[in-house]
């Protein structure tokens, strides 16, 4: 009895060892990092494009907008209310780059951080107001494979005013 209970234990754990246990899939954290900064670059030509179809395209249907002096915009039609003055503007020129690109170990969330620069009329002279100032924009993998910006916050470094 005590010789088939042992040979029963071993042999449960020798396959309990040869069991395959599925793994999570291997992440290109490369490849995902390169398609994140090739969409901040097109989102950069649709800004300077002025296409809002495209601009919005870069934004999950829940996504918050975030700038200094503003209330959030939440949602991609509070969003696009916010950025149609803005696209409108003859004077608009945003630049940006991000300096750090982060995916993480899921590989369906990511974060990039950086600079940007932006130019605007000033609502009364209609002359040109340049801005500058740091973003962080998180991003979530949609189920077609691509991202889309959920949370963009932008902040001034330039005190309020003091834009010129």
């Amino acid at each position: 009895m005590h010789k088939t209970r042992l040979a029963c234990i071993s042999t449960l754990l020798f396959l309990a060892g040869c069991a395959q246990t599925a793994s999570a899939p291997t992440v290109d954290v490369a490849a995902e990092e390169a398609k994140i900064r090739d969409l901040e670059a097109t989102q950069m030509k649709n800004f300077a494009s002025k296409d809002i179809d495209k601009i919005m395209a870069f934004y999950a249907d829940d996504a918050t907008m975030i700038t200094s002096g503003e209330p959030a915009l939440k949602g991609k039609d509070a969003i696009r209310k916010g950025l149609a003055g803005m696209v409108a503007d003859p004077n608009l020129n945003l630049q940006f780059k991000p300096d750090r690109v982060e995916v993480g170990k899921s590989g369906d969330v990511a974060f990039t951080q950086g600079s940007y620069q932006l130019t605007l009329s000033d609502p009364k002279t209609k002359k040109p107001l340049n801005d500058r100032g740091s973003y962080v924009t998180a991003y979530k993998k949609q189920s077609d494979g691509s991202w889309k910006a959920v949370s963009d916050v932008a902040v001034s470094e330039l005190p309020p005013g003091g834009a010129s």
